[in-house]
């Protein structure tokens, strides 16, 4: 999978740079789902910047500090957003999300809905574009 997607940046001229170990981004998941749902104009930047942090910047997603500097840049409403995060709240939002998901039968990431069929697993670009036109 790793081989796959460092192919597939390269091939798109994307820069991707694996952070020196993977953090617990549970946090910085219910940053970006409760900025979804409570601030959807910021959120299409906080989520470019929370995947620029991890893919490119080698920045730790585990460190709140972190994740509340790509948040004030894009715009979120930090006050606000630490309410969320303290009441558990924004976490909340998260694993409904996962339960929706599982009643459909996500089981794990990444997976996406194209008409009516679940793609599971990471798959070639090339793929993703015969499925979609199958589906079309």
């Amino acid at each position: 999978m790793y081989a796959m997607l460092e192919r597939e940046a390269k091939e798109a001229g994307l820069p991707l740079n694996w952070p020196p170990r993977l953090p617990n981004t549970r946090r910085a998941l219910a940053a970006a789902e409760w900025s979804r749902q409570h601030q959807p104009r910021a959120f299409p930047q906080f989520h470019k910047h929370l995947f620029d942090a991890h893919f490119v910047l080698g920045e730790d997603l585990e460190d709140p500090a972190v994740i509340d500097r790509h948040a004030s840049e894009s715009g979120i409403d930090l006050a606000a957003l630490h309410a969320a995060l303290a009441d558990d709240s924004a976490a909340a939002a998260v694993t409904e999300a996962e339960m929706i998901g599982r009643k459909y039968g996500v089981q794990g990431t990444p997976a996406w809905l194209l008409g009516e069929r679940l793609i599971a697993e990471l798959r070639p670009a090339a793929e993703f574009e015969r499925l979609a036109e199958s589906e079309g």
